[in-house]
Order: structure tokens, then sequence, then C-alpha cells
């Protein structure tokens, strides 16, 4: 670089500090003066003149819509369905054939008895006796069995007295196997006394079949009971 150059750049950054310097002194003269004061307040009044226009108020808002009510929905109207006539046919005759009437004929009842030989009836499961030749025959008189003392004591202070008539069967050894009572003295007592006093004394000869063994056979008797005598 030429020296006139330098010295012209030189010369240049002089003037221009110098030129700095000399707003900076004006400035502060103001300052102090109070011209810097009635530039600001200057400039605050153009403001205040500035006319601003104002934004329009908004819109008023919409109101909100009433509740909904329960309104009942209108009657809705139904048609009454069509008849349809329908044509049915005639029902069809049905002829029935002659029918026989049918018989029923009731079921003749099963025999629950049998007759055996010698004229006895038993009952159809029963076997039949055996065909006696000769019946059982008691050794003695019956009613000569008893005593006054075979009175039940009972039937004397009850005052009771009659007759019992009884059945007996009697075994192929003689004795008496059974007493049935077939009419009774109207006393318990006697009837019972009848039986025990044959069942425990009475001796018979047995019933002899058609081969001539003994065999089961009965016999009937009636004891009479009195009152003995004081």
């Amino acid at each position: 670089m030429s020296y006139a150059r330098r010295n012209q750049m030189s010369s240049n950054r002089t003037a221009a500090i110098i030129i700095v310097a000399l707003i900076h002194i004006a400035l502060g003269y103001a300052l102090v003066t109070g011209l810097a004061y009635n530039v600001i307040k200057k400039a605050a009044e153009d403001l205040k003149t500035f006319d601003v226009e104002e934004e329009p108020p908004p819109p008023p808002e919409e109101p909100p819509p009433p509740p909904d009510q329960n309104t009942p929905p209108p009657p809705q109207i139904v048609a009454p369905p069509s008849i349809i006539k329908i044509d049915s046919p005639a029902p069809a005759l049905v002829t029935t054939p002659n029918i026989s009437p049918v018989v029923i004929t009731p079921r003749a009842e099963a025999p629950t008895t049998k007759s055996c030989p010698g004229g006895m009836t038993v009952a159809i499961a029963q076997a039949c006796p055996p065909v006696i030749s000769q019946a059982a025959k008691a050794k003695g008189n019956l009613p000569s069995l008893f005593s006054t003392d075979d009175y039940p004591q009972s039937a004397i202070r009850n005052e009771e007295q009659g007759t019992t008539a009884v059945r007996l069967s009697i075994g192929p050894d003689g004795r008496v196997a059974d007493c049935t009572v077939t009419s009774s003295s109207g006393s318990s007592s006697l009837d019972s006394a009848t039986c025990n006093i044959i069942k425990r004394r009475a001796r018979y000869s047995p019933a002899k079949d058609s081969s001539g063994n003994p065999t089961t056979g009965s016999d009937t008797t009636r004891i009479r009971w009195v009152l003995p005598e004081e």
C-alpha cells in the first residue's frame, strides 16, 4: 500500500471519531437543557392524538335450546287386517261298514273248593282227608271228664254259666290234637277251660282208613257248665 493511501485512511478515521464525539456532546447538552424532554413530550402527545379504532363488541350469544319435553309420539293408526274369505270344501261322506257286534262271554271263575270221597268238601288247595272206614271213638263219656273243681274261679265270681260246643281233631295216636269252639257259652273263661280239659284228659280209639291203618279223625261234643251249689 502506498504512503499516500495510508495517510488518507488515517485522516478519514480521525474525522469519524471527531463526528461521533460531537454527537455525544450534543446529546448530552440536549439532555441537560431539557430539549430532549420537549422532544419526548411532543412524541407522546402525537401518540395520544392518534385515533385508535375500537374493536366492535362480540355478537350476543344465542340462547340455549329449550329442554326436550316428553311429548308422546303421535298415535299410530294400524289398518285392520283384511278379511280373506276361503271357500272350504264340503266334508266328505264317510261310510261305516257294517260291523257285527262282539259278544264277550264272561270268563268262568275257577272253582275254589272240591268234593272229596264221603261227601266232604274242602278247599281246592287242601288235600282230601283219607277215607275212614272206622270213626274215632272216645274212651269214656267226655262230660264225665269235668268236675266242680274245674269251674273257673273268674266265671264263679262273675256268675257265668252256659254250654260250649266244640269240634275236636283226633290224631292217629288217639289224642286230641286240636279243639275249636263252634258255639260259645258266652264266657271266654268257660270256653277256654272246655278245650284245655278235653285236650289233656280225653282219649280216643283212633279212626282207621280203608286199609285198617290208624288215621286222623274228628269228633264233636257239647259241655254244659252250671254254677256249683254252695
